[in-house]
């Protein structure tokens, strides 16, 4: 069986077939522009050299086709994706899926929030994500099977109504506000999901994404669970990781205005937090593939990637080194 599981989380930043409008206020990417990002996103696929990337932001599935045509260790893997929908009214990127582990049945796609969740009446697709959550079943090992979840939450961009603006500061601040109402319903809709799905496989789970938050905020710990029952809850895989340093911790994967801060997250179920009694494998480390942002690549995401690496415990649960 194998022993050691990685999972990465990669916002590609809009992945697009040149000359499509994707936003008013973003140029139209030239047919120089988009081949230079498809080979650094191929690059950086295999420099991640991961079992399991969950992407996001991907205007066109057959654009990140061949992205993984150009990677040297992917060309063989199994790719899960879904269009936005063209009749829409306004044009949304997408999430994907890919891995080099088999599936255990075709993926799923969640659009529509679970009963009895909705947002305010007035709000744009009140019941329903923004950006459609991807489910797969991978297996691992014949005896080993995983949930993972791959999402991307709304922004903390303001949503306007009616051509408002930041020039007032009650409407911006109205504006923030629907973002957040947005952000947060998403989260407790996602966590039913994750219930639900735990309660009717009890399979370990992984969830991969932009939470568009940090780890500490309510969002997060909405999706994570936090204070819920413990077969229920999920855990940062960057704070439970077993190789942690403090001192030297120096993840992130977003340079905004400055800041830096990780908004892009991979969560994990007990069954891979290595201090709970019902682990099978714990998070050895969480690295952060971020040199582009301080470089500032023109070609590259405006994310930084975030890669786990998971070993899983021998049958006398004790840690199988090899290799390692």
């Amino acid at each position: 069986m194998q022993q050691e599981i990685r999972f990465a989380t990669f916002n590609v930043c809009n992945l697009a077939p040149p000359g499509m409008r994707l936003y008013d206020n973003l140029p139209l990417l030239t047919v120089e522009e988009y081949e230079a990002k498809l080979d650094w996103t191929a690059r950086q696929i295999d420099l991640l050299d991961a079992d399991l990337i969950g992407f996001q932001e991907i205007f066109s599935q057959s654009v990140l086709r061949e992205v993984i045509a150009r990677t040297l260790h992917y060309r063989d893997a199994v790719h899960v994706g879904f269009d936005p929908d063209p009749l829409a009214e306004r044009l949304t990127p997408s999430v994907a899926l890919v891995s080099r582990l088999p599936l255990a049945a075709p993926a799923t796609s969640h659009s529509a929030f679970p009963d009895g969740i909705s947002m305010p009446a007035d709000s744009r697709d009140p019941d329903h994500f923004a950006r459609p959550v991807l489910h797969a079943a991978v297996v691992v090992s014949p005896d080993c099977t995983v949930d993972v979840f791959v999402l991307h939450l709304k922004s903390k961009r303001p949503d306007y109504r009616n051509g408002d603006s930041a020039e007032d500061a009650k409407l911006y601040a109205l504006a923030c506000l629907r973002s957040l109402i947005w952000r947060g319903t998403e989260a407790v809709a996602l966590r039913v999901l994750l219930c639900n799905l735990a309660r009717e496989h009890r399979r370990p789970r992984v969830v991969l994404g932009d939470f568009n938050d940090v780890a500490d905020a309510v969002t997060t710990g909405i999706v994570m669970g936090a204070g819920g029952p413990l077969g229920e809850r999920l855990f940062d895989a960057a704070q439970s990781q077993r190789q942690i340093d403090p001192l030297r911790n120096v993840g992130f994967s977003c340079l905004h205005e400055g800041q830096h801060s990780t908004i892009d997250h991979i969560l994990v179920s007990e069954d891979f937090h290595g201090d709970l009694p019902n682990a099978i494998g714990e998070v050895v480390d969480v690295v952060y593939l971020n040199d582009h942002l301080v470089l500032g690549l023109p070609q590259a995401s405006d994310h930084g990637q975030v890669l786990a690496r998971i070993r899983l415990f021998d049958e006398t649960r004790g840690l199988e080194t090899s290799g390692l």
